[in-house]
C-alpha cells in the first residue's frame, strides 16, 4: 500500500467512525465551542473565497467536489445550476450532506462514497477540493492533482495547510501524542513546495493563490491550479 492509500485509509476511520458527529455538528447552525467557532468562520469564508472563482451562472457544468463532507460546497456549487459529483470517503458525512441538500436541487447531485481520484468519476470543468489534501505530504498532494488535473477542463481548486510559525509547531506537538490520541496529521506546505512537487512530477502548471485565511485555529491556503 503505497503513502496516499495509508493516509486515506486512517482519515476514512477518523472521519466516518470518530469524528462523523463533530463534523456534522461543526457544519450545522448548532452552537459550538469558541475554538470550533472560529473553525467553523473560517471554514465559511474560505468557502466564499473558493466560490468567488467560479461562474456565478454554472449552468451545463460539471464539477467534482472532492471530499465532500456534509456538503456545505455542494449545495452552493448546484445552487449556482452545476452538475455535481460530491464524493467523500465517509458514508456517515454524505447521509448528512443528502439530508441538508434542498429538494429543489437534489437532481443535480450525485453522491458517492470512495476515492476522489477515482478515474470512473469522468471529466469535470472545475475541481473543488477544500481541506481534503491538507493530510497529505507534498509528492502525493502533487500525485492526485496530476491525476485530477488530466480530467479537468478549466481548473482545480484546493487548500493546504500553509507554512505558518504556528502551523508547524502544532505539527510537531502533534507527533508527541500517542497514536490512538491523535486526529489526523495535517502537514503544512507552501505555494512553492507543491509547485516544486508538479514540476518534479513532469507538469508545469499555473498555480496562482486564491486567498489565505486565519481565524483563530483555523489557517488555510488556497490555491488555484490550470493546467
Amino acid at each position: 500500500m503505497n503513502s496516499y492509500d495509508r493516509t486515506r485509509e486512517r482519515l476514512e476511520h477518523y472521519f466516518d467512525r470518530t469524528a462523523a458527529r463533530t463534523w456534522e455538528r461543526l457544519t450545522s447552525d448548532a452552537p459550538v465551542s469558541g475554538i470550533r467557532q472560529t473553525v467553523r468562520e473560517g471554514r465559511d469564508k474560505m468557502r466564499a473565497s473558493m466560490m468567488a472563482r467560479l461562474p456565478e451562472d454554472m449552468t451545463g457544468l460539471r464539477v467534482l467536489d472532492a471530499g465532500c463532507g456534509a456538503g456545505p460546497m455542494t449545495q452552493e456549487l448546484a445552487a449556482r445550476g452545476a452538475e455535481v459529483v460530491a464524493i467523500d470517503i465517509s458514508p456517515q458525512l454524505l447521509e448528512v450532506a443528502k439530508k441538508r441538500l434542498s429538494p429543489e436541487h437534489a437532481a443535480r447531485v450525485t453522491f458517492i462514497a470512495g476515492d476522489m481520484l477515482s478515474p470512473d468519476l469522468g471529466e469535470f470543468d472545475y475541481v473543488m477540493s477544500m481541506d481534503s489534501l491538507i493530510h497529505y505530504t507534498a509528492p502525493d498532494i502533487a500525485a492526485a492533482l496530476v491525476k485530477l488535473a488530466a480530467r479537468t477542463r478549466h481548473a482545480v481548486i484546493f487548500t493546504l495547510a500553509p507554512k505558518t510559525p504556528m502551523l508547524q509547531v502544532m505539527h510537531m506537538v502533534g507527533k508527541l501524542f500517542p497514536r490512538s490520541d491523535r486526529s489526523p496529521e495535517i502537514i503544512p506546505h507552501s505555494r512553492a513546495d507543491i509547485l516544486a512537487a508538479l514540476e518534479a512530477a513532469g507538469m508545469t502548471p499555473t498555480l496562482t493563490e486564491v486567498a489565505e485565511i486565519r481565524r483563530g485555529f483555523y489557517i488555510s491556503l488556497a490555491l488555484e491550479l490550470r493546467p
